[in-house]
């Protein structure tokens, strides 16, 4: 009997689960809401109850799966399998992951960082079509991401490889970043940059664009309406998609120079703009990038959606 593994991803609302096939099908899906009450001491509790309930109702046993793997907020050791400084679950201290969910459930326990996980996912059954040499960004409220080497992780000395967030892009403006310096890839490419641009581009635009009279009368604008109004031909949102394109594109053209992947996949909610935005960051990119790259490293948009952090999870064990 083929046996099986469960993939988590681990957010800020809630605790994704699933059931996997050593192929990456996922067979089940469940979740619950997680508690980031008393400093997040019972998230690990309800993730192992929530196991165990699930083997009970499904009649399963540890001797039916290979392992567990997750995807986590914050400063992760896969190694010793601990987090630190995930704020959003409210973990400031070290919490001990690894060793509280092999003692409960008798299954080797996998963990690493939620974005290296969804790249995973991605490179695994996504976009990345199973190749070892994918890099992965997520563009949200920052920009996240993974990036896969000859099939490893690249998690770098200090444990910050793949911040693909804060490659400095920005030289003209710089907007500072969360992170303390200026300039950063996601102060103008996330769904909070978009915002970022609108109103730079406003301040100096004097045309009757519906993105220009929207500014002026103080309405909240997401990165999904400037998208929408460029694509109908806007004339600022025109001008700030095509700054975003080329921060993102130049952003492209440099990673793949250092490391010449098959794919970089790009993902996020701000891909939800589709072939629009790809377009339009893949003309900078070429433009940008010499020969030998633009032809064998690719552009391309996820595909996994919510899935990616589970079925990267569920990698992890398989690795």
């Amino acid at each position: 009997m083929a046996k099986k593994i469960i993939g988590i991803d681990l957010g800020g609302t809630s605790v994704k689960f699933a059931i996997l096939t050593e192929q990456g099908e996922i067979q089940e899906k469940w979740s619950i809401k997680t508690n980031i009450l008393d400093e997040g001491s019972h998230i690990v509790p309800d993730i192992i109850e929530s196991i165990k309930h699930h083997f009970d109702t499904h009649q399963l046993t540890k001797d039916d799966f290979l392992g567990i793997g997750m995807g986590s907020p914050g400063v992760v050791d896969s190694k010793a399998g601990t987090v630190i400084g995930a704020y959003n679950l409210n973990w400031k201290t070290l919490q001990q992951i690894k060793e509280q969910v092999e003692s409960a459930i008798g299954l080797p326990f996998f963990i690493d960082n939620d974005a290296n996980v969804a790249a995973l996912g991605e490179q695994w059954v996504g976009a990345g079509g199973n190749n070892p040499d994918v890099v992965f960004m997520t563009l949200g409220t920052g920009v996240g991401g993974g990036v896969i080497a000859s099939g490893n992780l690249i998690r770098g000395f200090g444990g910050a490889g793949g911040e693909l967030g804060h490659i400095t892009v920005d030289f003209e403006e710089p907007i500072a970043c969360t992170c303390g310096k200026k300039g950063c890839l996601e102060t103008v490419a996330s769904a909070t940059g978009i915002v970022n641009l609108t109103r730079r581009y406003a301040d100096s635009y004097a045309g009757d664009a519906e993105l220009k009279k929207r500014i002026d009368d103080g309405q909240d604008v997401t990165a999904k309406d400037v998208f929408d109004l460029a694509k109908a031909g806007d004339d600022l949102a025109l001008i700030v998609y095509r700054h975003f394109c080329r921060y993102l594109g130049t952003a492209c053209a440099n990673i793949a120079a250092v490391l010449n992947p098959a794919y970089i996949v790009i993902g996020g909610g701000v891909s939800a703009a589709g072939d629009f935005l790809l377009e339009g960051v893949n003309e900078v990119y070429l433009k940008n990038s010499f020969p030998q790259i633009a032809q064998t490293t690719k552009l391309t948009l996820a595909n996994l959606g919510n899935d990616a952090g589970v079925l990267g999870a569920a990698s992890l064990v398989l690795k």
